[in-house]
């Protein structure tokens, strides 16, 4: 009985001690979605499901920027985390166990789908990056600006060490 307390609170420590070690890649991403100034570009309202859905693409670019055999645990470490920040926000709005669980498979595999489609985005031609950005944005009218916007961030990453962004020392 005392060795699983044991295990409880190890569990526990280690999430904590995760919390601290990405917390700064998630809040990054996070205000890259809530950035005022696009959701103005784009002529839309700051809306949850809009939010989510940038934080996922923004997610997919951090995730293809850095995705290699060196970075492979860390990198599913951020992945586990973020999603599991996700799954906290969507409890937050107020959803059930039921309805997480349903929308968590769904935006997983939007996810997969994102990752998947950008990975070749620095060889695709601006045409190309309109019609991947747009499966995912499907009524955003901005398509041009975003695709701007995500070679922008693309350009940014590829600048940034994943170092940098795990140990807290860079701003968007």
């Amino acid at each position: 009985m005392q060795f699983v307390t044991i295990n409880e609170n190890k569990i526990i420590y280690n999430t904590l001690i995760m919390d601290n070690k990405y917390i700064n890649i998630y809040n990054i991403l996070i205000n890259y979605t809530r950035n005022k100034n696009l959701y103005r570009s784009i002529n839309r309202e700051d809306k949850f499901s809009d939010r989510l859905t940038l934080f996922l693409l923004h997610f997919a670019f951090f995730l293809k920027n850095y995705k290699n055999e060196e970075n492979r645990a860390i990198l599913q470490e951020i992945y586990d985390f973020n999603f599991r920040q996700l799954e906290l926000s969507i409890r937050e709005i107020g959803y059930g166990d039921q309805s997480i669980n349903k929308k968590m498979k769904v935006y997983i595999n939007l996810f997969h789908s994102m990752v998947s489609d950008i990975h070749f985005w620095d060889d695709l031609n601006n045409k190309q990056k309109i019609d991947k950005i747009s499966i995912f944005l499907v009524d955003f009218k901005e398509i041009e600006y975003l695709v701007d916007y995500f070679n922008d961030f693309n350009q940014k990453l590829t600048k940034k060490n994943l170092n940098s962004f795990i140990k807290g020392v860079i701003n968007p």
